[in-house]
């Protein structure tokens, strides 16, 4: 049976379990929507995480390779709804352009996208439409 409107989100915290494995994370997460073994191999590959960092546990990393490793998890989901803040919020500059290249692709197979950015030109670039809400008030809509 289809699991359907599966929503991602990554906020501040990652939701990550730090006494485990970076691999054993995307495999719950994905487990959570019958993810394949491939599809868990898949998204630790698409977060750059496969190779040295996969068996490593999630208490040892760093903030942005934490924040890969929850990427990783939502990819696995196969989410409908991603709600991201902030979710360039400490990756490297290979890490932010991995992840616009996933946001896109996640975007390109069906799925919508809300990202809540400080980073408006990284943001943007990566919009189709924008809300920009300056002290609590919406203060400009671009499509």
């Amino acid at each position: 049976t289809s699991v359907r409107n599966r929503v991602g989100l990554l906020g501040h915290s990652n939701g990550l379990y730090a006494d485990l494995t970076v691999a054993d994370n995307v495999r719950f997460w994905g487990a959570t929507v019958g993810a394949s073994q491939h599809e868990i191999d898949a998204s630790l590959n698409r977060m750059g995480l496969a190779n040295r960092l996969a068996d490593v546990k999630v208490a040892k990393l760093s903030a942005g390779q934490r924040r890969r490793a929850a990427l990783a998890c939502l990819v696995a989901r196969r989410a409908e709804l991603w709600l991201l803040d902030e979710p360039h919020a400490g990756l490297d500059a290979t890490g932010r352009d991995e992840l616009d290249v996933t946001l896109r692709a996640a975007a390109a197979a069906g799925a919508t996208v809300i990202v809540a950015s400080h980073e408006l030109e990284r943001a943007g670039a990566l919009a189709t439409r924008m809300v920009e809400v300056v002290g609590g008030q919406v203060r400009q809509v671009a499509e």
